[in-house]
């Protein structure tokens, strides 16, 4: 789950990237293999961010890098079997550098491990997958918890204390939910009443969050909670379509990604936050870090930090900040930033943005 807003893509980002993906050519899953590819698995499609921001800014970092560099691109669409077919194939094709954000982290380690051994170099990316991985690039999950976690506290003000909250957390098979959620624990206990229910979400579904938050409202009512976190903006989605079902107002529902839907229930109000996590610096990184490895340089300047997993420790990382996106400084961060055009941000909801200042 994974900063820059993570589904609308802006104009401008559109044709700065337009002309490097052309070069690296149209149907990545064509691109040869050798000492010039460098393999990039990403785990689902459901996401816009995924092909129409990490793809495409990734390809782009590593063809101004590298004019004959290919990059060899897969699809996993939620399922592990896939990603697995896709990942033994880039092996078998002789493919030395493998981008991997794994749909499923545990899973991933039989592979990686494997892959080590044949001297390929795997960089997990935005999920820290298990196994003998070469560098990881990601957020600190676990501040950005903790940022959720103040979020809903300061959505909260003087009420927290007395509070009831809801916590919808992100999917058991994904390595960066645990972190958010210890992050937002770290920030709510002993500073609101009580955790009144909390539930993983598998595969982070918008839909199994809307029906959670819909039978806790019919089994406990109106009055039995006061703010909802939510570890993605996906899932915040369908908890805001729960709470506007069952007539609930007013009740503070925080998320992370600074997706374009969720930055218009911000704004409307629907939404007390997001988080705001920059994917042009994690991908740029991860494909720098990438062609290092792939002409044996040293990726040391690049990997400031080091990150532990289940099964290795000391893995080089770079670790990005992220930010608490609220509808007072929507236009001094996502906007300012080009995440998102005030325009798109605006369509339908044009009173909202005038009062907040957006137009």
């Amino acid at each position: 789950m994974n900063a820059i807003m993570r589904r609308a893509l802006t104009g401008a980002l559109a044709l700065s990237l337009a002309t490097p993906l052309a070069a690296c050519g149209s149907d990545q899953k064509d691109a040869g293999a050798g000492k010039d590819s460098i393999g990039l698995l990403l785990p689902e499609n459901k996401a816009a961010r995924y092909d129409k921001f990490d793809r495409r800014i990734i390809s782009s970092r590593i063809a101004s890098l590298c004019l004959e560099c290919k990059v060899d691109y897969h699809n996993a669409e939620q399922q592990v079997s896939n990603q697995k077919r896709q990942f033994e194939a880039l092996v078998k094709k002789g493919v030395k550098v493998i981008i991997l954000d794994p749909v499923d982290a545990a899973a991933a380690k039989s592979w990686v491990n494997s892959a080590a051994k044949k001297g390929v170099k795997v960089i997990a990316y935005d999920r820290l997958a298990e196994g003998d991985v070469a560098a990881y690039v990601s957020y600190d999950n676990e501040k950005i918890g903790r940022l959720q976690g103040q979020g809903i506290l300061a959505a909260l003000g003087s009420q927290a204390a007395a509070s009831d909250v809801v916590m919808m957390n992100g999917s058991p098979t994904d390595p960066n939910a645990p972190a958010f959620k210890k992050g937002a624990h770290a920030a709510l206990d002993g500073k609101v009443r009580k955790i009144v229910f909390e539930k993983d979400i598998p595969n982070w579904s918008e839909a199994k969050a809307k029906k959670e938050m819909s039978d806790f409202i019919d089994a406990q009512g109106a009055e039995g909670f006061d703010a909802v976190y939510s570890a993605n903006d996906g899932m915040a989605g369908g908890i805001a379509a729960a709470l506007q079902s069952a007539g609930i107002k007013n009740v503070p529902v925080g998320g992370q990604d600074a997706e374009l839907p969720a930055l218009q229930r911000v704004v409307a109000g629907t939404q007390s936050f997001t988080i705001y996590k920059e994917v042009r610096p994690e991908a740029e990184t991860t494909a720098e870090i990438a062609f290092r490895l792939l002409r044996g340089k040293s990726i040391k300047s690049l990997t400031p930090t080091t990150a532990d997993s289940k099964s290795k420790t000391g893995i080089p990382a770079r670790l990005f900040k992220a930010q608490i996106v609220t509808k007072n400084n929507m236009k001094k961060t996502v906007v300012s930033d080009g995440a998102v055009r005030a325009d798109l941000l605006c369509q339908g909801i044009a009173a909202a943005c005038k009062s907040a200042g957006l137009q």
